[in-house]
Parts: structure tokens; sequence; C-alpha cells
């Protein structure tokens, strides 16, 4: 299975460059959930983008089952389910009870049964009994293709938001950088194992990934602040690089100091102030 390496080093190279740039996207949640754990609180952070995320992964994961040349595959996916359940279960034990975001754990825990364990099982058996030999790796691949290229429309309404605010606050380059590595890593290595289920979705993960990197460049200098109601994924991640992770930010909001608020209550108040003099 892994003969791959001996005969071709240049996809063991690919295949481990693609490794570790997905590792570091695979952690970039960290931050977020650590302020969680802290707070004992989710916020108004999202479980969406996680339970997608780990649904990706399985997908893959099965996928890369199926061949006799995808170790690598196997082995950033398998790091990917374990990761993607450690942020779920840290979403579902910190969440909230107030009425509102309980609504939003009782549908976290509904897209869990009906998204990763129904429609993956579904997957599994329809795969197993309704398709054989070798047309079950295509059918498969053509499944993950359009999976994966479909979720690279959550990058789209960044993008457009970008624009719209001239501002890259929720845009950050560094992470731009790192999904258009990733899909550059991916590609070539789909392409050297000669599997164009890997390489295709990383075209667009790649294209996608310049002009994030290009809108940045353009935007970086503008100064405008963001609306308050808008709620932004903190990372898009590309699922070519075999996985999407994304959270949401809410805008910090600085609420005026008692001692204005006491100002303004006084400069209202006829009794405070001062009385004109005979």
């Amino acid at each position: 299975m892994a003969s791959f390496s001996i005969h071709s080093p240049w996809i063991f190279t690919f295949g481990l460059l693609g490794n570790f740039v997905s590792f570091v996207v695979f952690l970039a949640p960290i931050p977020t959930f650590l302020r969680i754990c802290k707070k004992k609180t989710t916020e108004g952070f999202q479980s969406l983008p996680y339970v997608v995320a780990l649904f990706s992964a399985m997908i893959w994961l099965y996928y890369a089952s199926l061949k006799s040349d995808a170790l690598l595959l196997i082995t950033i996916n398998s790091f990917g389910c374990f990761i993607e359940t450690i942020y779920i279960a840290l979403y579902i034990a910190y969440a909230p009870k107030q009425a509102r975001v309980h609504n939003d754990l009782t549908a976290t825990l509904r897209m869990l049964m009906l998204l990763n364990f129904g429609g993956f099982c579904s997957i599994l058996l329809l795969s197993q009994f309704l398709v054989k030999g070798s047309n079950r790796v295509q059918v498969l691949g053509w499944f993950c293709v359009i999976l994966s290229v479909s979720v690279f429309a959550a990058p789209l309404s960044i993008m457009r938001l970008v624009i719209r605010t001239k501002s890259v606050e929720f845009m950050p380059f560094t992470l731009s950088f790192f999904l258009t590595l990733s899909a550059i890593t991916w590609l070539f290595y789909g392409l050297l194992l000669k599997d164009f289920y890997i390489a295709i979705p990383n075209v667009v993960g790649f294209i996608l990934g310049v002009l994030q990197m290009v809108l940045y460049v353009i935007y970086k200098n503008f100064k405008k602040v963001v609306p308050m109601e808008s709620k932004l994924p903190q990372h898009n991640i590309d699922i070519a690089k075999l996985s999407i992770v994304s959270c949401e930010l809410k805008p910090a909001v600085c609420p005026q100091s008692n001692e204005e608020d006491d100002h303004t209550e006084n400069s209202k108040d006829p009794s405070n102030q001062e009385q004109p003099r005979q």
C-alpha cells in the first residue's frame, strides 16, 4: 500500500506536504475552542462548519480506503475525523442552555444524526450493494468532487462581504495563504497519482485562494467598520485538502463606561443642573 513512496518519490513528497499543511489548517480553530473552554460558553459560534467538516473527512476516508495507493489520504482524514469530533464534543459540552441557543444545540445533534450517521451509512450501504468493482471508486469519487466543489461556495460569501465592507478583518492573509498552499500540494498529489477526483476540486480551491489573497492586498489598508449584524466564517477550509472548517465570529461590542452613562444621566436630570444666580 505504501509502495508508491518508493517508486514515485514525488507523490510521497507532495502527499507529505499536503498532510503537513492540512494538519496546520485543521488546528486553526484551537484558539476559538480555548476561548470557549475558558468562558465555558459557545457564545455566537456555530457548529455547522464542524459537522460538515467531519462528514467530509469521513467520506474522503472511505474513498481512500477503497484505493491501494492513498495511504497519505488516509492519514490526514483520520486526523480530521479525530480533531473535528473533539471540536463538536466541546461545542455540545459548552453550548448555553438558554432557549434560543438550546435550539441550536438540538439542531447540531439532529445534523449529526442525519448527516454524519444517516448520510454516511446510506452512502456506505448503497455503494456496497448497488455498485460493484471499480465502479464503486468512480461513483464515490464523483460524489466527493461534487461535495467538495459545493463547499467552495462558502468562501464566496466572505469575498463578497470583503468587497462590500472594504474590510479584511475576517479574512486573514495567513489562512488564505495556507489554504492556497494546501490546494497546490493536493492538486499535484492528485495529478501525479492520476487521481482526478482529488485534483479537480483543488483547481477550484487554488483559484479561490489566489482571489482571496488578491482581495486582501487590495483592501488591507481600508479602515471600514464591519456591520455588527454581520457574522463571518472564521475560516473556510478547502475540502479538497480533505475537509472544511469554519466557525463564526461576532464583532466585539464595547459598551460605554459607567462614568459616561452617569454623566449622560446627570446632564439630563434638571435637578443636577446648576441654577442661575439671582
